[in-house]
């Protein structure tokens, strides 16, 4: 492979891991903003920011770092999009929450309800195949999984139930579009790491929705 395609090749998965971890961000503000229920972690940074003032785009940063420094006796090593992830997100919601109004009248709410839900399986898409390795939070879960021998999928329950219980109880937002985020993410998700999938250095078809990324999707 030239020097200029392999140039074009990581151009192009660092263009998808700021592109969609952008638009993570911006797909969560939108679920704020509809005021129906958030995603599970976020349910928790609502709270946290509610009880603190911070903003949850801060609280969403704090929370990532902490949880970064959980994979240090899990043994997990962070790649870029794992720092890259703890940056940009937060910063990404804040800004779209600073510009975009609370939406009024159900039918914008369910309109913006069903958009954040949809630009977050396509934002969680980018990032994932962008191959950069996985967020603090799947990295959690993927770590209790190997070190716990349990299931990806009961680690995975287990814990979102936990956010989610103790932010409802800080005061997060819990409605249906919780509901429908819990339902739909992997689907979507899948979905689109298949639309962006980046072809190996070498030119090969890579598919990105197998092994780790089947298995731990973004939950920012």
């Amino acid at each position: 492979m030239s020097s200029e395609s392999g140039q074009r090749h990581l151009t192009r998965r660092l263009t998808q891991l700021y592109g969609g971890l952008v638009l993570y961000g911006a797909s969560s503000a939108l679920l704020v903003r509809s005021g129906l229920g958030l995603e599970p972690w976020n349910v928790l940074h609502q709270g946290l920011a509610e009880r603190t003032g911070l903003s949850m785009g801060l609280v969403l940063t704090i929370l990532g770092a902490a949880v970064l420094l959980l994979w240090i006796p899990l043994r997990q090593r962070p790649g870029l999009g794992t720092v890259s992830n703890v940056l940009v997100i937060g910063a990404a919601m804040d800004a779209t929450l600073t510009l975009v109004p609370d939406a009024h009248g159900w039918t914008l709410r369910i309109t913006t309800m069903v958009a954040g839900i949809v630009l977050n399986g396509a934002a969680t898409g980018l990032y994932i195949a962008a191959r950069f390795g996985p967020g603090p939070r799947d990295g959690l879960m993927t770590g209790l999984n190997q070190r716990t021998g349990l299931s990806v999928r009961l680690v995975r329950t287990a814990v979102e139930i936990t956010v989610v219980v103790t932010g409802f109880a800080l005061g997060g937002t819990v409605g249906v579009g919780t509901l429908l985020y819990a339902l739909s993410i992997g689907p979507l998700a899948q979905v689109f790491l298949r639309v962006f999938a980046v072809p190996s250095a070498s030119g090969g078809s890579t598919v990105v929705a197998a092994g780790q990324p089947r298995r731990a999707i973004l939950r920012g």
